[in-house]
């Protein structure tokens, strides 16, 4: 288990989160933090190590969390693919699990591909850059913070650029300026693909922090260790079950697994890897 203490949170500017922000049951703490300089606001991008990595739950608890302490809050999702296959798509869930201010996609493919190969096989345009990039500051302009949801990974090639080539969520991070919170998994194998992508992220100078977006209700051995060797970027744990839940509990809930970072209540790592053992 972890055993590091902690301080304060992680700001906008990319300043180090402590280790014990994120910390108790929601019941044993109030539902919201108030907002307060420094957090995270504006356009903040959420990306993952991978596919399946539980991004549109944690974005979902970003936004209770944040509307809970007094934010607007837009969610803008550039791509989405794989709508042939039935089901919610990613807004959809957002929106069921937290209802934002305002959700919106802004493209939609039928094949679960990278979006910009979705785009080429479906026979569309995919999408442009700049377009993402000027919508996404729209949203900015009437909301306290626009969370923008990628498709799979950081380098998954999203659409195109004027000149034709392709672009991924760094590149949109970068054209942003915005901060980015990377959601993983808690398994073996994390540790590679997290470090991987905040390399990626801090060689273009992208602040960045790390979520688990599904942390098993059965912790073993190496879910442990992970944990240890994640807590210094670490701002939030969901547990596994959480996008299953019914939306007044996960309204209820959510606060409990961020850390005021993200305008969540934990504080402890210590007290949170007891409760969670």
């Amino acid at each position: 288990m972890p055993d590091r203490p902690g301080s304060t949170a992680a700001e906008t500017t990319g300043k180090p989160a402590s280790a014990a922000e994120a910390g108790a049951t929601p019941a044993a703490r109030p539902t919201a933090r108030p907002a307060e300089a420094g957090e995270w606001r504006g356009i903040v991008l959420i990306t993952g190590t991978d596919v399946e990595v539980g991004k549109s739950v944690v974005t979902s608890a970003i936004v209770v969390a944040a509307q809970a302490a007094g934010l607007r809050v837009a969610v803008v999702k550039p791509g989405q693919t794989g709508t042939a296959q039935g089901g919610l798509t990613d807004t959809e869930l957002i929106t069921r699990l937290a209802a934002p201010h305002t959700c919106r996609t802004m493209a939609s493919y039928p094949e679960s591909l990278a979006p910009l190969t979705a785009a080429r096989i479906a026979g569309v345009e995919p999408l442009e850059l700049y377009e993402v990039v000027d919508a996404v500051r729209a949203e900015a302009e009437k909301h306290d913070l626009v969370l923008v949801e990628g498709a799979g990974g950081l380098l998954v090639p999203m659409g195109v650029r004027p000149s034709g080539d392709a672009w991924t969520m760094a590149d949109l991070a970068t054209s942003l300026g915005a901060p980015t919170i990377v959601v993983t998994h808690a398994g073996q194998g994390t540790l590679n693909h997290t470090a991987l992508t905040l390399e990626a992220l801090a060689r273009r100078g992208v602040a960045t922090k790390v979520v688990l977006g599904a942390w098993p209700a059965e912790p073993q051995l190496v879910h442990w260790a992970n944990l240890t060797e994640l807590v210094p970027n670490l701002i939030g744990a969901l547990p596994a079950d959480a996008g299953r839940m019914d939306p007044g509990v996960f309204h209820r809930s959510a606060p409990g697994w961020l850390t005021p970072a993200l305008y969540g209540v934990l504080d402890d790592w210590r007290v949170w890897a007891e409760e969670a053992g």
